[in-house]
């Protein structure tokens, strides 16, 4: 079973680490996502070597495609990709969100069309766990429904409430002896909602606490507000989650906030798109400007792309659309976004997360920002 500790603290921010039966993580922690079985472009132990050490799956994605029963007869999840660490899987209510005019909600759960043959589907709280027990992952998140933006209050409540029974649902469902289950709170852009389904949810118990319903179009200071006030408030010895986000002054402003847990698309999704990060800012690749840039993607790092090749070859890559240019810019990205977090781990360690905040956001945006 998955065990917290927290070892160290600055302000509302923790340094802590979860441990599972597979090895354990530090966190702050970025979790890079394989949402079909694989981080897209490298394999299992180039993402080890970007200083990984949990990575995130997609159960929607995967029940549809390969299937379970494929799945299954390799043993889990672990062993059907190649990775030996362990795995959070998210329970499909965000993808199932996202189909919008493709999905039929009810009390029961979620019927909709498949993005792949057009076949009819159901999703339920019950369905969601048993497809996450056989996919055998370490940490397995409720079924949930994402909130959309922008709602009001009496549609944010339905929303919530709905979410809070499923919950229940989940927690009732059967798990593998070695599973922990997280429990998600909703309540959209509305603290009082947000902290009403917390105090649900930690009434049901759960092994760990999210945040949804975040980063899906509402303003950035929405967010940060709803951060704020209902981060420090999750149970403090219990993990804290907040997903699906992922540019860097959000994970920072997350940390601040209390949070242990991420993920977020962007460093491999950008990486296809030639989108480089740096401590200086974003390298974008189609800029004319780096065809003759004979620099690495960026001073000091150690990653495979910045050692041996210069920003004009990946531009080269990446304007003839090479797939090694997909492959190097994601191991970049990659060791960029988990450099980041043991530094980010390193400045809690040593009392100055808000020095290294500003730090940080003076080189990359090119001006201090209030991240707290």
């Amino acid at each position: 079973m998955m065990k917290f500790s927290v070892m160290d603290t600055d302000g509302e921010a923790r340094r802590g680490r979860l441990t599972f039966g597979r090895g354990s993580v530090d966190t702050p922690a970025f979790m890079p996502v394989g949402t079909s079985g694989s981080v897209r472009t490298v394999a299992p132990g180039e993402v080890r070597d970007s200083g990984a050490q949990i990575i995130l799956g997609n159960t929607f994605h995967l029940m549809l495609r390969p299937g379970t029963d494929v799945i299954q007869a390799h043993g889990t999840l672990h062993n059907f990709m190649g990775w030996d660490g362990p795995i959070l899987t998210d329970s499909g209510g965000f993808q199932v969100w996202s189909l919008a005019d493709k999905r039929h909600i009810s009390e029961k759960g979620v019927r909709f069309k498949s993005p792949i043959d057009g076949s009819s589907v159901f999703l339920g709280p019950e369905e969601s766990i048993a497809v996450q027990r056989s996919l055998g992952s370490d940490v397995v998140m409720c079924f949930d429904e994402c909130t959309t933006y922008p709602a009001s209050v009496a549609q944010a409540r339905e929303s919530m409430e709905l979410s809070m029974r499923w919950a229940s649902r989940c927690r009732d469902a059967p798990l593998a002896p070695d599973q922990a289950l997280f429990g998600i709170a909703q309540g959209g852009m509305y603290e009082d909602l947000r902290l009403e389904s917390l105090k649900a949810l930690e009434t049901v118990g759960f092994e760990g606490y999210a945040l949804g319903g975040l980063s899906v179009g509402e303003p950035k200071a929405d967010m940060l507000r709803i951060l704020k006030s209902v981060a420090p408030r999750m149970p403090s010895q219990k993990p804290r989650y907040l997903m699906g986000v992922g540019k860097p002054e959000d994970l920072l402003a997350g940390v601040g906030a209390g949070i242990d847990m991420f993920d977020c698309v962007l460093p491999t999704r950008n990486a296809r798109n030639g989108w480089l990060y740096t401590r200086t800012g974003i390298v974008r690749l189609k800029n004319t400007t780096y065809r003759d840039d004979t620099r690495p993607s960026a001073a000091g790092c150690r990653c495979p792309a910045c050692e041996r090749f210069s920003r004009a070859y990946l531009r080269h890559l990446y304007v003839t659309r090479e797939l090694l240019g997909a492959r190097l810019c994601t191991l970049h990205n990659l060791a960029f976004f988990q450099r980041l977090m043991a530094d980010i781990r390193e400045s809690i360690s040593r009392g100055r997360l808000t020095a290294f905040t500003r730090e940080f956001m003076v080189s990359y945006a090119g001006e201090p920002r209030d991240m707290a």
